[in-house]
């Protein structure tokens, strides 16, 4: 039998260190369970404290929306660029590849097609053991504040967020605005505020140009900022640096990444703006930069 290594001197204890376990520093996630935290590292960079997501859900209510006809060629090149792909179960097991590493966010819910009127009535569509399966990091569940099957919704947010906590699994709160709703912060407030007392880890909203930062900061958990309809490739750079610098803790931008003239480029200037926060002018610049790289090599 060997000797048993006892000998305190042969040790060391760091006596002169005081035993520390830090949380993840992300607003409200002190209090989650260790798995939840490990999750919201995956998705928000642990230098920055900010994401980039990248949302391709849109076929769940859309189709083939322009930029998304084939997923296989238009995005998994852009994958390696997100914090985070936002997409549907059926588009992460047709087309990206399982050799993906960054976070995976699913869409939970959906309902009526862009042929309804009314795009609020939605039911929770992906159980939980499949969303496990697939290594997903969150759920996002469209919350329709003010839409006629708001408490519907707010019970699809609830449900979900009741199955996350068994299995460690974030909630994403996406805040809906339909047609007759308004963009404006007291609106946002109120909706952004309500994902998160229903239990939402993270919350996705609108921009609006007055006030963002009372939106920010009323919620009591990370707030991103949806890129919403394609705008100028600069106005989009400066939409994200205004949110970012208003509290913000990422975007979850879509239509103004792969529907741009060069998608790669706009998300790598994005990536500057959102984790270095380098102003939009120079992102901007430096997305020409990449785009003319492009060109020329293309013109070879």
């Amino acid at each position: 039998m060997p000797d048993a290594d006892s000998a305190k001197e042969l040790k060391d204890y760091h006596f002169d260190i005081p035993a520390k376990n830090e949380p993840f520093f992300l607003k409200g996630s002190n209090a989650l369970d260790w798995g939840m935290q490990n999750r919201l590292s995956r998705i928000f960079n642990p230098q920055s404290g900010r994401a980039v997501m990248l949302a391709v859900d849109h076929g769940y209510f859309q189709g083939p929306t322009t930029g998304l006809e084939r997923i296989d060629v238009n995005i998994v090149p852009l994958s390696p660029y997100a914090d985070a792909l936002m997409l549907t179960r059926g588009v992460l097991r047709s087309c990206i590849p399982s050799t993906f590493k960054n976070a995976i966010v699913l869409r939970g819910d959906g309902g009526p097609s862009i042929l309804k009127e009314d795009l609020s009535n939605h039911e929770l569509g992906l159980a939980i053991d499949d969303a496990i399966r697939l290594n997903a990091a969150a759920l996002a569940i469209q919350v329709f504040i003010g839409g006629d099957h708001e408490t519907q919704t707010v019970h699809n947010l609830t449900r979900a967020v009741n199955l996350g906590n068994q299995y460690g699994l974030l909630t994403l709160g996406v805040t809906a605005v339909g047609k007759a709703l308004t963009r404006d912060a007291k609106y946002l407030r109120l909706a952004c505020r309500i994902c998160a007392e229903m239990g939402a880890q993270i919350v996705k909203t609108y921009y609006c140009a007055e006030d963002f930062e009372t939106v920010t900061a009323s919620c009591p958990v990370p707030v991103v900022m949806a890129g919403g309809k394609k705008l100028p490739e600069l106005d989009a750079l400066k939409m994200a640096y205004n949110a970012v610098i208003q509290g913000a803790a990422g975007v979850d931008m879509g239509r103004n990444i792969f529907q741009a003239e060069a998608p790669i480029a706009m998300i790598r200037a994005l990536r500057k703006v959102v984790h270095e926060l380098m102003a939009p002018e120079q992102a901007y610049d430096f997305y020409q930069t990449l785009r003319n790289e492009k060109k020329e090599v293309v013109a070879r």
